[in-house]
């Protein structure tokens, strides 16, 4: 089970310095074209994940493994990729990169790309019921394979008394290994952000 842990308090840090662990940061995307007041809470968001990293890195470990999906290579590569996917995230990346920590792959190529095209497929209005249920079939299907080995790659990278962070949406249904601990990063612009997005979808179309 995830432990939220943005601030530790000296305490009840001691206990979890041992071990393997991973800070999850939820991964939130800024939309192509996004409302002013929504791009403001986001680089909040992403500006007090850095600051929550930072302050667990000091009360545990240092990290020394970066994990982000959706990206299929690691390294200086997989780096530009991050960058051209969501730039707040990017600059915690990198800053984490800096200091000798590694960017780890988690994706496999082929498995994103059939996991993305199932996704498409979900969304483009799909008329009958038989073609919905053979399309979900098959996105369940290999989002199960997906999950599996993103698990199984954080598993066998993370070294013992490892810390590695997992940059990822949430709902992501991974099943980590039950020796690592995991602390979900949680700083205030992320309820934010969602109390955002839901006053808008109920707000009247026009």
């Amino acid at each position: 089970m995830s432990q939220q842990l943005g601030k530790v308090e000296k305490p009840s840090a001691s206990k979890f310095r041992t071990g393997r662990k991973l800070f999850f940061v939820p991964l939130i995307f800024t939309p192509l074209q996004p409302d002013p007041a929504l791009s403001e809470l986001i680089d909040r968001y992403w500006d007090q994940v850095q600051g929550q990293v930072k302050n667990m890195e000091e009360k545990l470990s240092q990290v020394k493994k970066v994990y982000y999906e959706l990206i299929p290579i690691g390294g200086k590569k997989g780096l530009k990729a991050i960058e051209a996917l969501s730039k707040g995230s990017h600059r915690i990346v990198k800053n984490i990169l800096d200091k000798g920590a590694k960017l780890q792959s988690i994706e496999n190529g082929d498995l994103l790309a059939e996991f993305m095209d199932w996704s498409k497929c979900l969304s483009v209005g799909l008329q009958s019921r038989a073609v919905i249920d053979k399309v979900y079939q098959s996105y369940i299907e290999v989002q199960k394979r997906r999950t599996d080995q993103i698990a199984e790659k954080i598993d066998r990278t993370l070294k013992s008394e490892e810390t590695g962070v997992l940059v990822m949406r949430e709902g992501h249904q991974v099943q980590f290994s039950s020796d690592i601990q995991v602390f979900y990063v949680a700083p205030p612009s992320l309820d934010e952000i969602k109390r955002w997005l839901r006053a808008r979808q109920t707000e009247p179309q026009v």
